[in-house]
């Protein structure tokens, strides 16, 4: 079944540190997109990557004491060992410093020189360093950048333009004439009202205060300026070529069907993109979506507020899976979503362990326990199974419709409501019940084939969602019926076939527990302390601060950035779990003489307890222990 192709791409990451949950929430999102495209059918091709110039990018390599390109290096790896982590199925990963982005970056800009679309002239204005971005007085909000609410500074420097203005009534009649081109809605009437009826300005595309951005060719005292350079990648990525000389990829891939960002760089996607577009007489994408954020409690990710999660440590605490869920049911089609550990604990404990886990658990046990394993053909009917067959084989075309729409929250609860389905079905047919009757076998025999049917259509569903968690139960109904064709008709299980043996998908969370050891984690791994937030002598005595010395080191059976130590503290030794597989190997850490907080609460980290802290101190991006030679279990003033 080929359905034809399909091109999603998210917006590409900003090098300036390691993404936190927000961000990667849309790589989670796009991929899940991308994975039921193919699983229906279709022929895509998913692009992500890396946007790696511009001062903010100098400065941070600076502060780093890095030269630029080993300071992107080093993020770009980490991004994408994070969207690796998430299980995210791209087929290529691009930077801004490749290459071949770099010549066709140029040939662009040079093109769009050359008829007249861009021209030199002089830039007086109001620039935010963060958002790379300059403001008339006018734009300004309350005197700070209108976008992040953070400082401007007056800036006046040479640049060249692109006349944005010239396209502006050819793009206004594009949005009119193809309504599904913004969306969510209230993105478009935003992008209407606020920028193309009050007309639009020349866009700075240009810069001369500093050097870390492709170089324009006929002018090398300018580098091009971050959006004709990043917006381009979803072009370059597959070989367009300004000389019409494209490559293969380009000529099946483009348009994309939908560029996937975050509604905080809605303008740059839905104007100055498409304007550039038609300057290049190339076609425009079918849709621009501009999602929600992800907010941390009631407010956005920042490390100004302390608030910053990460992907990798979300993963550590509850695994790949159950984070890919909850960022994916959490987030409504055009509000912003909110992120706690308890809403994601309880999301985990009630839709994860008990609907979904607990069904699949129940009914593996029940067809080893009364047929030894054996799939039995359903042989007695009643009424009340046509009500569960119904519903599966309804589900796939409601989430289908959802997914078209790209509202991937209400395609989720559409599974859920099956998997309720099922559950409820086990309640009306008591199957444990019939099992005491011998006369009933027949009709246990149907009841438990309809609900391995049922979760296997929910398997088939949630693999675009959850796909490890949807093949661990394809392993327990030990099925190949995976594909989408195959939920045309509820017979995929094959009679006569044995199942898997039971596993628990899904574990019930103590909330307190849990939060207690998250909570301790973040303690020991805090990027940052202030010097400002000063302490009484009473405050320190309360830390007592001893010599332990690393006897044995192994890592942790269960989170991948955790060590486990043993630590002899004068005539004791204590087991200390720490985060910093990233720095250390268990080899590594084995003889170290360190120093260790040894009155803090003992807490049990991901199921080894932890009696203890081992001091560390920040050198760049690495850390350092903090050594002595005085003697184990010396006490530390």
């Amino acid at each position: 079944m080929n359905r034809g192709k399909y091109y999603i791409t998210t917006a590409i990451a900003y090098t300036s540190g390691k993404p936190h949950i927000g961000n990667t929430y849309e790589i989670v999102l796009a991929d899940s997109i991308a994975r039921f495209k193919r699983l229906t059918g279709y022929d895509v091709f998913f692009m992500t990557g890396t946007d790696e110039h511009g001062q903010k990018i100098q400065n941070k390599a600076e502060e780093a004491g890095k030269k630029p390109k080993e300071f992107v290096d080093d993020v770009a790896d980490e991004i994408k060992r994070i969207w690796d982590l998430m299980n995210t199925s791209y087929n290529k990963f691009i930077r801004t410093t490749d290459e071949d982005h770099i010549q066709i970056v140029q040939k662009i800009f040079k093109k769009l020189y050359d008829q007249g679309d861009i021209y030199k002239s002089e830039y007086e204005g109001w620039y935010c360093t963060p958002c790379e971005s300059f403001f008339t007085e006018s734009q300004l909000k309350e005197g700070k950048c209108p976008d992040c609410g953070r400082e401007v500074k007056k800036a006046k420097e040479e640049a060249y333009f692109f006349k944005l203005s010239k396209y502006q009534n050819q793009l206004m009649k594009h949005i009119e004439d193809h309504p599904e081109f913004i969306q969510p809605e209230s993105r478009k009437n935003e992008m209407i009202n606020n920028f193309l009826k009050p007309g639009l300005q020349d866009l700075c595309v240009s810069r001369t205060s500093f050097d870390w951005g492709i170089p324009v060719t006929f002018d090398e005292k300018h580098v091009i300026y971050v959006w004709i350079d990043a917006l381009s990648n979803y072009i370059t990525g597959l070989g367009y070529d300004t000389d019409g000389n494209h490559g293969e990829l380009f000529k099946k891939y483009w348009p994309a069907n939908v560029h996937l960002i975050g509604k905080d760089i809605l303008r740059f996607h839905t104007l100055y993109w498409p304007i550039m577009l038609i300057a290049l007489g190339v076609e425009l994408p079918k849709q621009v979506f501009g999602h929600p954020w992800l907010l941390i409690g009631e407010g956005k990710m920042s490390k100004s507020k302390g608030n910053v999660v990460y992907a990798d440590d979300l993963v550590d605490f509850f695994g790949v899976d159950a984070v890919r869920y909850f960022v994916l049911h959490e987030m409504p089609f055009a509000q912003d979503g909110t992120l706690t550990y308890e809403l994601l604990i309880e999301r985990i404990n009630s839709d994860l362990a008990n609907i979904l886990g607990n069904l699949v658990n129940r009914t593996v046990t029940m067809v080893n326990k009364y047929f030894d394993g054996v799939i039995q053909a359903p042989k007695e009917k009643e009424k009340i199974d046509e009500d569960l067959i119904s519903m599966a084989i309804s589900t796939p075309l409601k989430v289908e419709e959802k997914m078209d729409k790209l509202r991937v929250t209400d395609a989720i609860d559409d599974i859920i409501t099956l998997l309720r389905r099922s559950n409820k079905y086990i309640d009306e047919t008591s199957p444990w019940i019939l099992g005491k009757d011998e006369s009933k076998k027949d009709r246990l025999a149907t009841v438990l084939y309809n609900l391995l049917e049922s979760i296997r259509f929910s398997a088939v569903l949630l693999s675009s969602f959850m796909p490890e968690t949807a093949e661990k139960i394809f392993q327990q109904l030990n099925t190949g019926e995976k594909s989408w064709d195959s939920l045309k008709k509820f017979s995929g299980m094959r009679a006569g076939d044995s199942v898997g043996k039971p596993e628990i998908l899904f574990t019930r969370i103590d909330t307190v527990k849990k939060i207690e050891e998250i909570v301790h984690y973040n303690e020991q791994k805090k990027e940052e302390v202030s010097d400002t937030d000063t302490i009484t002598i009473e405050d320190f005595d309360k830390i007592a601060l001893k010599v332990g010395e690393i006897i044995d080191c192994q890592k942790h059976p269960k989170a991948d950035k955790l060590l486990v130590s043993q630590v002899k503290i004068g005539d004791e030794t204590r087991q200390i779990v720490s985060g910093v597989s990233k720095h250390y190997t268990p080899e590594e850490m084995k003889g170290k003489k360190v120093i260790v907080v040894a009155n803090l609460k003992p807490i049990n980290l991901r199921g080894e307890e932890s009696k203890g802290m081992i001091l560390f101190a920040e050198n760049g991006d690495k850390l350092d222990f903090v050594t002595t030679e005085a003697e184990s279990g010396s006490v530390v003033k």
